[in-house]
């Protein structure tokens, strides 16, 4: 049975330019950068958890995309209706104000939930809007 997931893919606009979002400005390592023809294995991934990584995907006929598709995914990208998260962290407000130095564009600045987290809002450079969330300590009744 399955047990465990190993990539996910996000879907970019310019593969040189998430790589350098996603290892510049997150903080990432690139963990594959394989070309094979036309195609890019791009992988990127957190320092200290080896067993998942995120391909940065580029948006582009060929492969599994038809052209149309191409087109359709690209809108949907920039639109900001793509995305992966959230990512966790220990200190939102902290991620947030460090993040934000290093020109992340954020939507939605720390903001408490009623769901027990602390969640701010970004996108990647390709218009991927991404979820930063700390956990709540919860409360005894």
């Amino acid at each position: 049975m399955i047990n465990n997931l190993s990539v996910a893919t996000i879907w970019v606009t310019d593969q040189n330019e998430a790589l350098r979002f996603y290892t510049e400005k997150l903080g990432f390592e690139i963990r594959a950068d394989v070309t094979n023809g036309d195609f890019r294995w791009l992988t990127v991934g957190l320092t200290g958890h080896p067993d998942f990584e995120i391909q940065l995907a580029a948006v582009k006929a060929g492969g599994p995309l038809t052209a149309d598709d191409a087109d359709q995914l690209t809108k949907l990208v920039e639109a900001g209706k793509m995305g992966i998260g959230p990512w966790k962290t220990d200190d939102c407000r902290t991620a947030y104000e460090t993040l934000k130095a290093r020109g992340v564009e954020f939507i939605q600045p720390p903001t408490d939930r009623p769901y027990g987290i602390i969640e701010a809002i970004f996108k990647d450079n390709s218009g991927n809007i991404m979820v930063l969330a700390q956990d709540k300590p919860q409360r005894r009744a």
